[in-house]
């Protein structure tokens, strides 16, 4: 995979005449986008661009169309999701990777990096307001995880037991983004707004009855959030609620350990008079 840290090492080695640019060249011309004909145009980049890899949406795609995906993936060193992936597929993947993680709950089939990724950057908290919620909220956990953070899962906290998450708050005390995953009213990420203080990214579910309208219901609740901390992702979108908080927490993390780093070499600011 051409990610930014081995893009700036193979610029080096051309600088220091160690390959040169015709070799450099053919190593980074199949990077932009590769056509998998018929199926999809792989994009090789997205990482280089957007610190992830592509990610697979399974839905409506056959296994074998996931199969050929995650072979191409693969062989240039992409770490791999695919998201709604039917328990039928699920079990041809799993068959034809078996390192991979099929979450049959999520819906989801991950393919762990084969390097080390290092230390977990960030810490996420993905909560439900009702178990019948978890498919959504671990689809959002899985998908966090894929950015190497820390994440913890609380299930059936919503506001008709209040007690359930005042009993828990100590949990949300080092988190870097929430992801709240309410379906009924939604009235759970407003709550959680103006109980912490880090960004709360709402995620509406189907879940409820009849006025409850597919999630229409929950889904305007959260949009009128009076809560200032409060975003609002699509209804059943776990991957976009748990991609924006992986991304969120990965940065304040990252920026931890960076600072952690510069005082550790001396540069703490008690030290930066001397």
């Amino acid at each position: 995979m051409l990610d930014q840290a081995k893009l700036l090492e193979l610029l080096n080695e051309v600088q220091n005449g160690l390959v040169n640019p015709a070799e450099a060249l053919s190593r980074i011309r199949w990077a932009p986008f590769e056509n998998l004909e018929g199926v999809a145009s792989i994009d090789h980049h997205r990482k280089l661009r957007c610190g992830y890899p592509e990610v697979i949406f399974g839905q409506g795609k056959t296994a074998d169309q996931i199969l050929a995906i995650l072979e191409l993936q693969l062989q240039h060193g992409d770490a791999s999701l695919v998201t709604r992936v039917a328990p039928e597929v699920g079990q041809i993947l799993s068959q034809n990777f078996p390192r991979g993680e099929y979450n049959k709950l999520g819906r989801t089939f991950r393919i762990p990096p084969t390097e080390d990724e290092g230390p977990k950057l960030g810490k996420v908290v993905v909560v439900t307001a009702g178990t019948s919620d978890l498919p959504v909220a671990e689809e959002a956990r899985v998908t966090a995880e894929s950015w190497n953070c820390e994440v913890e899962l609380l299930s059936d906290v919503g506001v008709a037991g209040i007690h359930r998450l005042l009993s828990r708050l100590h949990k949300f005390e080092d988190a870097d983004a929430i992801v709240a995953v309410a379906g009924m009213e939604g009235a759970l990420p407003s709550v959680l707004g103006g109980l912490t203080d880090c960004p709360v990214i709402a995620v509406p579910t189907s879940i409820g009855y009849g006025a409850h309208l597919s999630g229409l219901a929950p889904l305007l609740t959260m949009l009128n959030s009076c809560a200032s901390n409060v975003v609002v992702v699509n209804i059943d979108s776990g991957f976009n609620g748990g991609h924006m908080a992986g991304l969120i927490a990965h940065r304040a993390g990252k920026a931890r350990l960076q600072g952690q780093l510069h005082q550790s070499k001396g540069h703490s600011p008690a030290q930066s008079g001397d």
